[in-house]
């Protein structure tokens, strides 16, 4: 099994910044993608950013230019380092990633961190 366990939330101010981290405990697997998603109350949860293990990202059209995902490998960390917060991106973030181990390939998701951004 794959553990991911996200730190970094909390309430800040619109126009602040917040760091958000995820460590995975993925000994045996080889970890692909990383990404973070999150969801609004009452809202669908949506993908914010991917990261490949080579390092290619790719970002919700809504967060380009204000947030960066960026992943240690040699730690199986992820980051999203997110600046010019808006209301908007108030929810819970949830880190995902996909890990091989054998021939088998698996989703996994952390438990989630919340994010509040005040007006």
């Amino acid at each position: 099994q794959v553990q991911l366990v996200e730190s970094g939330g909390g309430l800040v101010q619109a126009g602040g910044s917040l760091r958000l981290s995820c460590a995975a405990s993925a000994s045996g697997f080889a970890i692909n993608v990383m990404s973070w998603y999150r969801q609004a109350p009452g809202k669908q949860r949506e993908l914010v950013a991917v990261v490949t293990s080579g390092g290619s990202t790719n970002y919700a059209d809504s967060v380009k230019g204000r947030f960066t995902i960026s992943r240690d490998n040699a730690r199986n960390t992820l980051y999203l380092q997110m600046n010019s917060l808006k209301p908007e991106d108030t929810g819970v973030y949830y880190c995902y990633c996909n890990a091989r181990r054998d021939l088998g390939l698996s989703d996994y998701w952390g438990q989630g961190t919340q994010v509040t951004v005040s007006s």
